[in-house]
């Protein structure tokens, strides 16, 4: 069995987050991304300062309507 090299790519990614029935989005967040899987890793400082931005209660740069669907089985 060959183990396959994971290929990671530095990238900006859109991160979100969903607290206390909020949906939080933090645009243009440096993230090291895996390009077969899409996972994103992100450096400890990164998540330090995503979790600043979100805690602070500044005033965001912007709002942005989304669609929410509800899943039915």
């Amino acid at each position: 069995m060959t183990h396959e090299q994971e290929t990671l790519v530095e990238k900006k990614v859109t991160y979100t987050l969903e607290l206390n029935g909020q949906v939080f989005m933090i645009e243009n967040v440096p993230a090291r991304v895996n390009e077969e899987t899409g996972e994103q890793f992100f450096s400890p400082s990164t998540v330090e300062h995503l979790q600043q931005i979100i805690l602070s209660g500044q005033q965001p740069d912007h709002f942005t309507e989304v669609p929410v669907y509800n899943y039915a089985a």
